[in-house]
């Protein structure tokens, strides 16, 4: 079977075990591997089961309390309750051995209940169910990183839900020694401006061994709490200076303030892109016969603004990629291809290397991974001419260090580079998760979200309802999700099935597209859904792929791109 298809069926698989068992969530660490061996392992959670109230918990916004029914063991249990500003987040740091292998699992009962843990030093995790009408156990698995003395557990449920509850909650694998806590960090160093626009400064600084967090500070007030060395500090006005400083945290306590520095705000808008029209439509080309139509890069329809061509391939150095040329593709030579690319580019067209699908789990988990994968792909850029990247990855991503890859290649590449990125939907309903933190990380250089409406299960709009896909509704209702959690509407593209061979579920009618696009852009043709404001500024839409488009007559770009073209 064809890569492409493999990917899209195992997605699907994916997407099919979240909706019928509310554990599968991408690049979470979920597994049971180990946990018999850590059967025996004590629970390093203290008052796991709120047998003693809420002692050595702390629940964000007083959303918490102790219920002593329903309980899953023993005589009391977490009950906590969203509200339409708050997910009732309730946290316990917890103290670990470095480069050690954890087991994080709870007994939960409610709707979208989450769980996971921070600071671990690699990659975050976390898991959820949308719906425990009985006690279920959640559970995952993360390693720390070399210098991890310390992470930060979790459960939150979701905006505007129901209370959810909570009980039996457990952390297996090495103890660290609380009797000798970790000292407070250091002052981070190195902190500097790395980007603004006339809303926005983006701040990196070098990051602080121990720390688990760092606060940013704007003009000596705590604006953001962040776990990473990068930060963005948006709702600014333009044509302003700010200073900023950022301190590192621990369970032992806040570090002195950083040295300060000046950002100041653009006088216009920001946002990376290039020439990328301010309505553009994004297809991917695939690099391979799956039985769709067979291109060259100069067949691809002129609809297409972006270009992402499908997909790079890791290698055997950690975040490196490399790109090698399919022979069914029929070029003669790669001087051939790269013609075709030079010839789109002079046609204002945008042809970027897509990382991602079978053959792009690239990890980029830490600094060195960082820079290999942004000297990578600047060389697949220099070598064949492509004007940026896209961010496919599906089986999860660190913000942290694919911020700090981002940024170099920006350094690299410059104010031309095109940046876009495809998450399913699962990755962008809340701005904690690791895609959507990538994505504000980037704001400033970030060209496009084109988020995949499809091969999903039912997700979250942003009034806390849920919507089943196909729907303008489904479109519409995530999409406000991101347009309200602090992407610019340029930056936000609705990505669609070109035909129902495209993806296992998910295909829509071309009208279907044009409609979401009128409602967000205009207020108009909305289904029962309809957004608090209009986004004229909405970027476009994104299909998989040209060559399905192609099969298909080209109905797909041929309704969808004049439309996009003719947005406010």
């Amino acid at each position: 079977m064809a890569r492409e298809v493999r990917s899209r069926w195992r997605r699907r698989a994916a997407t099919a075990l979240a909706a019928a068992a509310a554990a599968v969530l991408a690049g979470t660490g979920l597994g049971l591997s180990g946990a018999t061996a850590r059967a025996a392992e004590p629970n390093l959670v203290k008052n796991p089961g709120f047998e003693s109230g809420l002692g050595d918990w702390t629940c964000s916004g007083a959303s918490g309390t102790t219920a002593s029914s329903p309980v899953h063991s023993g005589s009391a249990a977490l009950k906590a309750t969203p509200s339409s500003s708050d997910n009732a987040k309730c946290s316990q740091t917890v103290a670990v051995k470095p480069g050690s292998d954890y087991t994080l699992s709870a007994w939960v009962q409610g709707s979208y209940v989450y769980l996971g843990a921070n600071g671990t030093g690699t990659t975050d995790v976390s898991t959820w169910t949308p719906s425990a009408s009985s006690w279920q156990q959640l559970r995952t698995s993360f390693r720390t990183g070399a210098s991890t003395t310390s992470v930060t557990i979790y459960t939150h449920g979701w905006y505007a839900q129901p209370a959810y509850h909570a009980d039996d909650i457990s952390l297996t694998g090495p103890g660290g020694d609380p009797g000798e806590p970790s000292p407070v960090p250091s002052t981070p160093g190195g902190l500097k401006v790395s980007g603004t626009t006339s809303s926005s400064v983006s701040l990196s600084w070098t990051a602080v061994s121990g720390a688990t967090g760092y606060n940013v500070y704007r003009d000596g007030t705590k604006v953001q709490a962040v776990s990473g060395a990068s930060a963005t500090v948006s709702g600014l006005s333009p044509s302003t200076s700010y200073q900023f400083q950022v301190t590192a945290t621990n369970a032992s306590g806040e570090s002195a303030k950083s040295a300060a520095v000046t950002g100041t705000t653009a006088p216009g808008g920001g946002g990376g892109g290039g020439t990328v029209p301010k309505h553009a439509v994004t297809g991917y080309f695939q690099n391979f016969n799956n039985g769709a139509t067979v291109q060259k890069i100069r067949d691809v329809q002129s609809q297409y603004d972006i270009i992402a061509v499908a997909f790079a391939d890791a290698t055997g150095t950690p975040g490196a990629v490399d790109f090698t040329l399919d022979p069914a593709l029929g070029y003669s030579s790669e001087q051939e291809f790269k013609n075709d690319i030079a010839a789109k580019q002079a046609a204002g067209k945008s042809v970027i290397i897509s990382v991602g699908g079978e053959r792009g789990t690239v990890s980029v988990n830490d600094s060195a991974s960082a820079a290999n994968f942004a000297g990578s792909v600047y060389a697949l850029m220099q070598e064949y001419g492509f004007d940026g990247v896209d961010i496919d990855l599906e089986n999860g991503l660190n913000s942290t260090y694919m911020t700090q890859a981002l940024r170099s290649l920006s350094g690299k590449a410059g104010s031309d580079l095109v940046i876009t990125m495809a998450p399913q939907t699962i990755d962008m309903q809340s701005t904690s998760n690791e895609y959507f933190k990538t994505a504000l990380n980037i704001k400033d250089i970030l060209t496009v979200v084109n988020m995949q409406y499809y091969n999903s299960g039912s997700m979250l709009g942003c009034d806390g309802k849920v919507y089943s896909q196909g729907s303008v509704d489904f479109l519409t209702a995530l999409a406000c999700i991101q347009l309200e959690g602090g992407l610019a509407p340029g930056q936000v593209g609705l990505g669609l099935p070109a035909s129902t061979r495209g993806a296992g579920s998910g295909y829509v009618d071309p009208s279907i597209v044009r409609n979401a696009l009128d409602c967000l852009a205009r207020g108009t043709n909305c289904g029962s859904f309809k957004p608090a404001r209009t986004y004229p500024s909405l970027r476009g839409a994104m299909t998989w792929s040209t060559n399905w488009d192609a099969l298909n007559g080209n109905a797909w770009s041929n309704a969808v791109g004049p439309h996009v073209y003719g947005l406010p």
